[in-house]
């Protein structure tokens, strides 16, 4: 047994995820993720779908900050009493 399954084992029973849990998180992972699922290949490593939501969230974050930005310079070339506005801000979560 390896020394990172040893230590896995040693944790409490509560917190402990077992093996057949980080595979089927993994696989659920799999399909989330477009660059994975676009691969014809079914097999994918544990580490590279990690790899890969975690680009992949950090690539969401990038978007949101650019379209918070874009919304931002919207609103301000905007009347502050317009339904636009209003629009803007509840999507801004003024």
């Amino acid at each position: 047994m390896s020394s990172r399954r040893s230590s896995r084992s040693r944790q409490s029973g509560s917190s402990r995820i077992s093996d057949d849990q980080i595979s089927d998180l993994v696989s659920k992972l799999q399909h989330l993720i477009p660059e994975i699922r676009r691969r014809r290949s079914d097999k994918v490593s544990a580490s590279k779908v990690l790899q890969e939501t975690c680009n992949y969230i950090r690539n969401l974050h990038r978007e949101v900050d650019d379209l918070s930005d874009r919304l931002s310079e919207l609103l301000a070339s905007t009347d502050d009493n317009s339904a636009e506005a209003a629009i803007i801000r509840s999507l801004l979560n003024y």
